[in-house]
């Protein structure tokens, strides 16, 4: 078996620059590829990770996603995926690759694949490109999140009930938007149920270092937190967790299995219906770009099942009513009034913070104490 074909405009993004790097992949596509005989006998799909398949996380519930997409349109597809690949520049001409490969649909799932993405879909116009998380569009780029702080709210309900210290302790990776509504979200759950509690708040700035995240979680028990929450990819907060004897929530997959004393429950990111949604839309030809974020109403984020051992009837009983009110619409986590931790009003009673709105947040509600953890 060869390595993929590639056509001569990628010399037009300095071919030279990249041909180890080419070289390089292109031996690795031929031997872990197979591909059909006829190019046309299958609407091929791709999905590419920035780093590895572990067995939580978020690279994993793709991977889930991928795998339910291949169970539900069996052979009128073929998928594959690659792990790790590079960021920035160098990730265009493994891009190109897959799509002078035959691939007809290249799903990036992470934010630091986006410029990549929309650089590679330029020179491969007739490719459906599909980056999760990211903001920039065009003719043949879409956009897809998942509503997180839908599943965070739940998540402050419940722990608001349990603590008995009133501190809560969020392990988070960077202070972008993403991460900021969630945990403002989680705060607004939290204080609906106790006024009293706070979130003792430690940025990690990682996405997946399950060292720093464990002791990062070891310093905020130490600092008086008996509940922990988490933003980060790694299960190393939930390993502290289970160790030191206290509650915490499992992170875009359920951790039970790592934690099964101090899970409390998780929010689990359930791709495989929206990768079925837009691979079906990309063969059928209506398919459009466009910002999809969609959220428990859709089943993209959904609750892993509660900690009956540790919950009481009545706190697994209001946190089903509350995820049930926010998939129905009766309930927004970000309702007004709300107030920044200067006390300004942002949103007014009544009033329902905008999907623009969210995506762009850049402050704290009251109730977070932002420490440094070194």
């Amino acid at each position: 078996m060869t390595g993929l074909p590639f056509n001569n405009f990628l010399s037009e993004i300095k071919m030279n620059r990249f041909k180890p790097l080419l070289l390089a992949i292109s031996l690795l596509l031929s031997i872990a590829t197979t591909f059909a005989t006829h190019a046309n006998e299958k609407f091929k799909v791709a999905f590419v990770f920035d780093n590895v398949i572990r067995t939580h996380g978020w690279n994993f519930q793709h991977d889930l996603g991928r795998l339910y997409l291949e169970q539900q349109l069996g052979d009128q597809i073929e998928t594959n995926f690659l792990e790790s690949i590079p960021r920035g520049d160098d990730a265009v001409p493994v891009l190109l690759q897959l799509a002078n490969s035959g691939y007809q649909m290249i799903f990036t799932t992470s934010y630091v694949l986006m410029d990549p993405t929309v650089e590679a879909a330029t020179f491969a116009p007739d490719t459906l490109f599909e980056n999760s998380t990211g903001t920039l569009l065009a003719d043949n780029v879409s956009t897809y999140n998942g509503k997180f702080y839908e599943g965070r709210y739940v998540l402050g309900r419940i722990a608001g009930a349990m603590t008995k210290s009133n501190v809560i302790g969020y392990v988070a990776s960077y202070p972008v938007p993403e991460v900021i509504r969630g945990v403002n979200s989680f705060v607004l759950g939290l204080r609906s149920i106790n006024r009293d509690a706070i979130v003792k708040l430690a940025f990690v700035e990682n996405w997946n270092d399950p060292v720093k995240d464990a002791i990062t979680a070891t310093e905020l028990v130490n600092k008086g937190a008996d509940i922990l929450a988490q933003h980060t990819d790694s299960t190393g907060v939930m390993m502290a967790a289970e160790e030191l004897g206290v509650y915490a929530f499992g992170q875009t997959s359920d951790m039970r299995d790592i934690a099964p004393t101090a899970q409390l429950t998780a929010i689990v990111l359930n791709w495989g219906p929206y990768y079925v949604e837009r691979v079906k839309a990309a063969i059928n030809g209506t398919w459009n770009s466009g910002n999809k974020w969609y959220g428990m109403s859709e089943g993209i984020i959904e609750m892993a099942d509660y900690n009956a051992e540790a919950l009481s009837t009545e706190i697994i009983s209001d946190a089903r009513s509350i995820a049930d009110q926010i998939r129905t619409g009766e309930l927004h986590p970000f309702t007004g009034p709300i107030y920044d931790q200067n006390g300004r009003e942002t949103v007014s009673a009544g009033q329902v913070v905008t999907d623009e709105a969210l995506s762009a947040m850049d402050y704290f509600v009251p109730g977070i104490e932002i420490l440094s953890i070194n």
